[in-house]
């Protein structure tokens, strides 16, 4: 094993640690020193990984992988909504192969919710940053409008996606029955895509 998979084995042992312990006990009533003994590592290696607890519940998961704003400005000529859910699928494949460790994890920030003021700074900071780069894509000044909106209408596209995939997980759906995050996320992206327009009103059988 090369020092880079040490590294990712380790952080991924850590967060694995401090969202098992939080699960089961809540967020004050586990300490740094007890995600590192669970992790089999000490507090000061936690520390080389996480400046804080919460760091390790709602940090940025994804290290590794190449960056979905590089993979946004590569993406071939077309609109720029299908280029975001293209460069956003090998992080959701990520979350996908990862499915137990993130529905953990999105139970923990449900169930803990002054975690949620951290988790909000993050998907802001991620949202300035791909506005930054839908208008590097689009050639578009950065006062324009578009960037910011697409950037957030697609990262709310992308929280109602997580959630309804996470609620299939806790409603007990069988694994033949579940519907991948890929296809919660198309959905999403496939409604905005159509301009949002009201679905079919549902036919209540008793009325019939």
């Amino acid at each position: 094993m090369n020092r880079d998979d040490k590294r990712r084995q380790t952080r991924h042992a850590l967060i694995s640690a401090a969202l098992r312990l939080t699960d089961e006990r809540g967020a004050d009533r586990v300490t740094v020193d007890e995600i590192s003994e669970a992790a089999g590592v000490s507090p000061r290696t936690f520390f080389n990984y996480f400046a804080t607890k919460e760091d390790a519940l709602v940090g940025d998961p994804l290290e590794g992988l190449t960056d979905p704003r590089e993979l946004l400005l590569a993406a071939p000529p077309g609109p720029a909504l299908a280029a975001v859910e293209a460069a956003l699928a090998p992080a959701i494949r990520l979350i996908q192969d990862d499915r137990e460790l993130w529905l953990l994890r999105l139970r923990v920030i449900i169930n803990n919710p002054h975690l949620l003021p951290r988790l909000a700074a993050i998907a802001a900071t991620a949202e300035q940053e791909m506005t930054a780069a839908i208008a590097g894509r689009l050639g578009l000044d950065p006062g324009h409008a578009y960037p910011p909106v697409l950037a957030a209408v697609t990262g709310a596209a992308l929280r109602v996606a997580l959630m309804r995939w996470a609620a299939d997980a806790q409603n007990g759906l069988s694994d033949v029955r579940e519907i991948s995050l890929s296809d919660h996320v198309h959905e999403a992206f496939g409604m905005v895509a159509a301009g949002l327009t009201d679905p079919p009103h549902p036919t209540h059988r008793g009325s019939e």
